[in-house]
């Protein structure tokens, strides 16, 4: 069985990137289980989202230690579910930084070299700057769709497994773009 959590703040397109993950490992006949937990994602919180996929699944949470793969759409996001990562795990990550409440207001400040301390770490990681890609293809809302193909990259589907399923879940105004995204996203 193979876990992926994806975790960002509200807004970024979580919830889209599983729907994602998630058809294009049924498609491939694996049992599939997604679980998406909402922070305070209309205000810009946390959000995370369970995915995973075997000949069996049973639940779609997961627990400290178990998570194969951390995507994260945003450094601070990958930091704080870095507990989550099996040992040898891999995080994708943008290198986008989104202030938090606490650092906006000026109670906190923004943690330098995430980047070098998620590699301390132990983790396998793949840092891509996510949106500049997404306006590449032409919004920065397609962050989500780049990191997808970043991640797809690293997992053995072909990638026009990863474009049909991104034809099943997108809205057609959008799907141009989103597989612009995905390809610049899957060469990063």
């Amino acid at each position: 069985m193979k876990s992926v959590m994806i975790v960002g703040v509200g807004g970024q397109g979580t919830l889209l990137a599983s729907r994602v993950l998630g058809r294009v490992m049924l498609d491939a006949g694996y049992d599939v289980k997604v679980s998406e937990v909402h922070g305070m994602s209309q205000r810009g919180g946390s959000v995370v989202t369970y995915v995973r996929w075997g000949e069996r699944v049973e639940s779609p949470v997961i627990n400290e230690g178990e998570a194969d793969i951390l995507l994260a759409f945003e450094q601070l996001e990958a930091a704080r579910y870095l507990p989550y990562l099996k040992k040898g795990g891999v995080i994708v990550t943008n290198t986008q930084k989104i202030d938090p409440m606490p650092v906006i207001t000026g109670a906190a400040v923004y943690p330098e070299g995430l980047l070098e301390k998620l590699r301390a770490a132990g983790a396998h990681l793949t840092a891509v700057d996510a949106l500049a890609l997404a306006e590449q293809a032409g919004s920065q809302k397609a962050v989500n769709v780049v990191l997808i193909g970043a991640m797809a990259a690293l997992l053995d589907i072909p990638e026009e497994s990863w474009l049909a399923a991104i034809e099943k879940t997108v809205p057609a105004k959008f799907l141009d773009m989103n597989k612009r995204a995905f390809v610049l996203g899957y060469g990063a």
